[in-house]
């Protein structure tokens, strides 16, 4: 893969690069209506496969928060065209590594030494590269480990990148600028997180300590002497991506034994720890030979507070759903309606919402759970097109929601994609006995 000698630091060098994309999907627009003034029935499958070509490359060359928010964006399945979830989703995996020479010279401005004064080997080729670091092989007194870098530039444009890409999240999640900072704070302080790699390495050992006694999990070990604010050096761990075990497992104990072990570990997190690894995307995870999962990134750990926990999952509860007067007290407390809503506001808000906490808490309403059955994934989908869709909602302002609701979405909604990629049926209640 070609590797990348500089990255755009500046804000002015970064914006250019974001004209430039915004230039060629202009011109990809103009070849869509060309070619659709000859032929009406023309689809958009071409024009959705160029500008999402034209977006990746333009993110992928960026890096940092703004190629982080095309990886998120790649776990909306049922929100963007395939077009974009296929190519963005290259951002978890397949992103072009920085150069040896500016390996080097990374390490050198965050470290105070080159990586061949440290470890007794370095590979300067990079095994993994993604939206905010990248991962070499190193030896050390005998040990195989792996080093993280961050890119240079990415913590000092989250500002920036975020600032960037706001109107083009505003006008997808339909959300009212006015009203939609809580949300790009609650983002930006996560991305800001995610670039503290002393902070990470501090939520690896304590998540990691804290899960240990869980069946089929492994962790790596961390080193904090041989790392620093941009800089992790943890255990090499042998595995392959979820991703890769789930299109080429087809047994279906295994699915399952590793199904379970994800199921057990994300809600002995948020019920146990009342904070979450809010970030389910394939590539930080691994499968090793004797099917343990393996988790292998803890940059963004998501804290709940109690006045949100409480309200939101006491909605699990189908009794508790169903009851008018406790769901709209819920509603309240979880900042979906407000005193001001109007009645009509009010009645679509909270039918809404209950469409969506139905589907959200279905798997929860039995003792074993199937992340396979359609009609269960029909649902999601409908639901997600219907919304998506629904005139009488982009008349309304969409900024609705604790910010809080941001990351658990997000949580919840990746551990289930992974969980049907894996075609694994899980025990709902098991975690229960590691608590």
């Amino acid at each position: 893969m070609k590797t990348i000698d500089s990255i755009p630091t500046g804000k002015l060098g970064r914006t250019g690069k974001l004209v430039s994309t915004g230039v060629k999907i202009g011109g990809n627009y103009l070849k869509y209506y060309g070619k659709k003034a000859f032929n009406p029935e023309l689809t958009r499958d071409e024009l959705d496969e160029d500008n999402a070509t034209d977006i990746y490359d333009g993110l992928k060359s960026l890096k940092g928060s703004a190629l982080k928010v095309a990886q998120m964006l790649s776990m909306e399945k049922n929100l963007l065209p395939g077009a974009y979830v296929e190519k963005f989703s290259l951002a978890q995996f397949s992103v072009p590594p920085l150069s040896a020479p500016l390996v080097r010279k990374t390490f050198k401005k965050y470290h105070g030494e080159y990586p061949e004064d440290l470890y007794d080997t370095f590979a300067t080729q990079s095994v993994n590269a993604a939206s905010i670091g990248q991962v070499h092989k190193a030896t050390k007194e005998g040990k195989k480990l792996a080093v993280k870098i961050q890119y240079p530039g990415v913590a000092d444009s989250i500002s920036s990148d975020l600032a960037m890409v706001k109107p083009i999240a505003l006008k997808m999640f339909n959300l009212q600028a006015k009203d939609s900072e809580k949300y790009f704070k609650e983002v930006e302080g996560k991305l800001l997180e995610e670039t503290d790699y002393v902070l990470e390495v501090k939520q690896s050992k304590e998540i990691s300590e804290a899960c240990a006694h869980i069946p089929n999990l492994k962790f790596p070990k961390y080193y904090e002497e041989l790392s620093s604010e941009r800089i992790i050096t943890m255990d090499w761990m042998d595995g392959i991506h979820l991703s890769e075990f789930a299109r080429q497992n087809e047994d279906e104990e295994l699915a399952n034994k590793v199904g379970q072990a994800l199921w057990d570990f994300y809600m002995f997190q948020i019920h146990g720890l009342k904070q979450v690894h809010a970030d389910p995307h394939p590539g930080n995870f691994l499968v090793d030979k004797d099917h343990n999962l393996i988790t292998i990134d803890f940059g963004c750990i998501k804290q709940i507070p109690q006045d949100f926990y409480e309200p939101y999952f006491s909605l699990t509860n189908r009794e508790n759903l169903n009851n008018k007067e406790f769901f709209y007290q819920r509603l309240y407390e979880l900042e979906i309606l407000n005193e001001n809503d109007s009645e009509k506001e009010k009645e679509f808000f909270s039918e809404m919402f209950h469409e969506m906490f139905t589907m959200f808490s279905t798997p929860f309403q039995s003792e074993r759970f199937d992340f396979t059955d359609e009609k269960f994934w029909k649902h999601l989908t409908e639901l997600s097109e219907k919304y998506s869709k629904d005139p009488e909602l982009r008349r309304m302002n969409g900024n609705r929601g604790s910010r809080h609701f941001l990351y658990m979405s997000r949580t919840f909604f990746g551990l289930y994609n992974l969980l049907h990629d894996l075609k694994a049926k899980v025990e709902i209640e098991n975690f229960r006995v590691y608590l």
